[in-house]
């Protein structure tokens, strides 16, 4: 069932984006970047102003977190499977591009914030990566970030909670001053995307 709900959000964020991809057929001639990415969709709108609460209580803004080239992901720790295999496949690519000594932030955005409290957002962050940084907030916080981010989310009807919630997983490159640079399916390795974020960095 969780690839059906996959699936779904796939499609949903697909029509989401499509402006995007044809902004970017146009105007590709123009994109230092174009080399380094795997696909087209890349640019236009997604990604945007956000206040959010960080895993130590602290609100902070969308400047404040992506200060450095970071990989955002939305997602929630009561999921079963696929936003801990992402986030583990994300941090094991910032420690890849930290090898390569290249500074990548790895950022965490729940669309769960009923049961992701801060304190909840601090314990996952500690298993998944001691440098994550881990977001939540207010309903409206957290709709008004996916709404910017062009991201889809839907919990599930449930009497009790240990309901699911289905939502695109997609990951972001953000860069401070560029916004978003280039998206991460599911399928992709933490060696390809440590990659193609390496190209991006360098050529700047």
């Amino acid at each position: 069932m969780q690839k059906l709900y996959a699936g779904a959000a796939v499609l949903t964020l697909t029509a989401l984006v499509g402006g995007t991809v044809l902004w970017i057929n146009i105007g590709q001639s123009n994109d230092p970047y174009a080399q380094c990415r795997g696909g087209q969709v890349a640019g236009g709108d997604i990604g945007g102003p956000f206040t959010l609460v960080d895993q130590t209580g602290t609100t902070v803004t969308d400047k404040e977190v992506i200060a450095k080239p970071s990989l955002v992901y939305f997602g929630y720790t009561f999921c079963p499977d696929v936003c801990p295999l992402d986030v583990a496949r994300n941090a094991e690519a910032v420690d890849i591009l930290e090898e390569m000594g290249l500074d990548v932030a790895l950022v965490f955005i729940s669309i769960d914030p009923a049961r992701d409290t801060p304190e909840v957002m601090a314990d996952f962050a500690e298993v998944m990566h001691p440098r994550m940084i881990a977001l939540t907030g207010t309903e409206e916080q957290v709709k008004a970030a996916s709404l910017a981010y062009k991201t889809y989310y839907k919990a599930q009807e449930a009497t009790d909670d240990y309901y699911l919630v289905d939502h695109s997983t997609f990951t972001y490159l953000m860069m401070p001053e560029t916004g978003f640079v280039d998206f991460f399916k599911r399928d992709v390795s933490p060696d390809q995307m440590a990659e193609r974020v390496a190209c991006v960095l360098n050529s700047d």
